[in-house]
């Protein structure tokens, strides 16, 4: 295995690129979008009809202006002058029409692309944490930015290309039938039907060229923000040279997959530039051979020639419009494979919200694993009063974490109940349960925004004198003051740029300002110093008064305080009591308060 593989990659943008079956599936998700705008998509197909009968008769105007300066014709000088003035409005309508159309449908276009990618945006959100967990946020990202842009570029294209062309298409065929040679209309037919078939063919052959590159990438892509993201491990192990390298051997990969697609590009275009050369020296050496005949006048020769023209430039682009809608159409079957992934999590038929009068919490004979040949939690089974503090505590791998995660239902028991006020939480709607629930983890995520925005994302609608009263209730006002730029300094990615304390005032204050009547504290201190720790429990301990609090905690001396101890080892309760009632019972509580202690205790090597 080479090295640096070890990072897994969970498959963004490796899908096939779709067949007709996928295709008709896109269309089928599209549709929704666009029926909404139906009126005004139907004003922008006769625009388009219009603009096409306008491009269509100008060659008709101009064989008319030939013919009329042709002496040999004996037509009057008027005839010329009324068709060029003719001509003239022909050639501003045409514009006019396709720019009118493109006006119209643009906002069909834009809107529609608009709730499709905001739609995938939430099913993200709704998705359970297993998948966040596993996820790959660089491929993501690439896989719905892709996917926006290829929706808006086929819009574009079927309605201001594809559409258009074979519209056009189908009239010069009928009019060059009607009054020419049938030999016309077969020479375009044939032509357009042989181009179209090598474009098709060609185009699947080298489609696996560009899916390659695709594949590369979003693998370069994500390499890169895992790295950056990552950006102080990185300089830890002052592994700097070794992530270019690895970002350049993606980088070469990447290279080689678009050096091939080029080259199968150029021969495609040179094929595709084949057929027209040699359809429009078929069809303009038949019309001069009945130009000498004297069966066609010299203006209809113009017309012909004008036809082709016409016809054989927007075919020459229909063959990269082919190309661009089949990668297009593969982006968004690669956004919308998102949208079949299914929540695992998921609120129930008829759910209610919850409704919270004391906020008692009841965990009852409880079972989970994440995979089923390990158990992670035993038929568990515990009550927190209302108002009262319950603490878990337990070496690492007891399942504490898991038992946060559970209340907050990121996931699904295997069996049992977790109730809150006789409500069992799988009942009711995901949205009131964590709406009732106050989260201070043990590692807080800033965005990368300011202090004030930050603190009022606990509750973003609240006015900013809540936001300022919150602040000063998790004494975070203090280190603001200090700051140059007050609550308005930006923290970096993740928060980068404020200490850990201070990430865990931001918390406090976030959940002071939501004002749930449940707490749930996930080892918000063990990441912090004992100077610290020391603060920032006086700022827990004002807004654990009067909440149910459940604390999940590492250091044994935060929680004495507790109403109830539960000390839990390989997903089991192996003793419950106060702080007092442990130590006096002498058993696996006591043994790790008196190892902590004697930790605290030990004189510290300050010399280095």
């Amino acid at each position: 295995m080479p090295r640096g593989s070890r990072r897994g990659h969970h498959g963004p943008s490796t899908k096939q690129p779709v067949n007709l079956t996928g295709a008709w599936e896109v269309f089928k998700t599209i549709w929704p979008y666009l029926w909404e705008f139906r009126a005004r998509m139907g004003f922008a197909f006769i625009l388009l009809v219009m603009a096409k009968l306008a491009t269509v008769t100008m060659p008709w105007a101009l064989k008319h202006i030939v013919d009329g300066l042709d002496r040999t014709q004996q037509q009057l000088i008027a005839v010329p002058v009324l068709m060029l003035v003719f001509y003239g409005v022909l050639r501003f309508s045409a514009v006019f029409f396709s720019e009118a159309r493109d006006a119209v449908f643009s906002r069909v276009t834009e809107r529609a692309m608009r709730r499709m990618v905001l739609r995938v945006f939430r099913h993200l959100h709704a998705l359970e944490l297993e998948f966040h967990l596993s996820r790959q946020t660089g491929g993501i990202s690439r896989d719905i930015d892709r996917g926006g842009n290829g929706f808006g570029f086929l819009m574009r294209m079927l309605v201001f290309n594809i559409v258009p062309t074979l519209i056009e298409l189908a009239l010069v065929a009928g009019i060059l039938l009607i009054n020419f040679s049938a030999w016309y209309a077969l020479i375009i037919l044939f032509s357009v039907g042989t181009y179209i078939y090598f474009t098709v063919v060609t185009t699947e052959w080298r489609n696996r060229f560009v899916r390659e590159m695709n594949q590369l990438d979003s693998a370069t892509n994500t390499r890169a923000i895992d790295s950056l993201l990552n950006y102080e491990t990185v300089k830890y192990f002052n592994n700097e040279a070794f992530e270019a390298e690895q970002y350049d051997q993606n980088l070469a990969r990447w290279e080689s997959a678009r050096l091939k697609t080029r080259l199968t590009l150029m021969l495609l275009n040179s094929g595709q530039a084949l057929i027209i050369a040699a359809g429009m020296v078929l069809l303009l050496w038949l019309a001069a051979s009945d130009v000498v005949s004297g069966e066609m006048t010299l203006g209809s020769l113009v017309m012909i020639n004008a036809y082709i023209l016409q016809l054989f430039m927007p075919l020459n682009f229909l063959g990269m419009v082919y190309r661009e809608v089949r990668r297009a159409l593969t982006d968004i079957e690669n956004m919308f494979a998102l949208l079949k992934k299914s929540p695992g999590v998921s609120d129930p038929p008829g759910a209610q919200p919850l409704k919270v009068s004391q906020g008692a919490i009841e965990f009852r004979n409880v079972n989970f694993s994440y995979h089923p040949e390990r158990p992670i939690i035993r038929d568990l089974s515990f009550r927190v009063e209302p108002g009262q503090k319950v603490a878990i505590v337990g070496p690492s791998g007891a399942g504490k974490s898991t038992l946060a995660r559970l209340l907050f239902r990121f996931y699904d028991l295997n069996s049992g109940e977790i109730l809150i006020d006789g409500q069992p939480i799988s009942a009711v709607t995901q949205l009131s349960l964590r709406k009732a629930i106050g989260v201070v983890p043990q590692d807080t995520v800033l965005f990368n925004d300011t202090l004030f925005s930050n603190v009022a994302y606990g509750r973003p609608e609240a006015e900013p004198e809540e936001v300022e009263e919150a602040i000063q209730m998790a004494n975070l006002d203090a280190f603001i003051r200090a700051l140059p730029e007050g609550n308005q300094t930006r923290v970096g990615e993740r928060g980068l740029k404020v200490s850990g304390g201070e990430k865990q005032r931001v918390a406090i204050a976030r959940v002071i300002l939501k004002r749930p009547p449940i707490l749930l504290f996930d080892e918000a201190t063990s990441a912090l110093d004992s100077a610290t720790e020391q603060a920032i429990l006086g700022a827990l301990n004002n807004l654990a008064k009067h909440h149910t609090s459940l604390v999940i905690a590492h250091r044994l001396s935060t929680v004495a305080d507790a109403d109830q101890i539960l000390v839990m080892d390989q997903g089991e309760i192996v003793e419950r009591g106060t702080h007092l009632q442990l130590l006096a019972l002498n058993g696996r509580y006591a043994q790790m308060w008196r190892l902590q202690r004697d930790y605290d205790e030990q004189p510290k090597d300050v010399s280095h």
